[in-house]
């Protein structure tokens, strides 16, 4: 599945800018730090934006001297886009699994790097409800060797998670999933 966008795309540079705006389409960067961030000339990364831009994927802002680049939510492909994202990194696979398999979960959300849209390698999520925690191991194991990345999941249960509530809204957090 990891090769599903380099199989459709040739330049990594431009996958990396489709996960990094379409899997969090708040995040908002700058050229100069896109380009350190995924180790690229900026020449190359500044190719890549221009080229989003014109096709309406993305837009830019210009804020001083800085253009801010971010996802285009009106585009008529951008839900496809993130729905891919979101395949590409597994994150659907473990929160269906999670949900089908793992007790009472209140809410899922995707926290730390991937929240920012970085592909880091390692999914962190924080689980909220009353989760069994053999299964949730278990399932982590075996879903880590499907998506080629290493879950962290930290589970609270309602009290714990509202008492560390105004911490965790200061951190980078995507609500990914909530009981109805």
């Amino acid at each position: 599945m990891a090769d599903l966008f380099s199989g459709l795309i040739s330049s990594k540079t431009r996958i990396k800018l489709l996960v990094r705006f379409f899997f969090n389409p708040k995040t908002r960067s700058y050229l100069r730090e896109l380009s350190k961030e995924m180790s690229v000339s900026t020449n190359a990364v500044r190719e890549e934006l221009n080229n989003l831009t014109k096709t309406g994927l993305l837009k830019s802002e210009k804020n001083g001297r800085q253009v801010f680049y971010m996802a285009n939510e009106s585009h008529s492909l951008f839900p496809e886009l993130k729905s891919m994202v979101s395949k590409v990194m597994g994150i659907d696979q473990v929160i269906d699994s999670i949900i089908m398999r793992l007790g009472d979960l209140e809410a899922a959300y995707l926290i730390d790097e991937y929240a920012e849209g970085k592909d880091s390698g390692i999914i962190d999520l924080l689980l909220v409800g009353n989760i069994d925690q053999y299964h949730l191991n278990d399932l982590s194991r075996k879903t880590e060797r499907y998506i080629n990345r290493k879950i962290r999941s930290l589970v609270m249960n309602r009290d714990e998670f509202n008492d560390f509530k105004s911490d965790f809204e200061k951190k980078p957090n995507i609500l990914i999933w909530k009981a109805k």
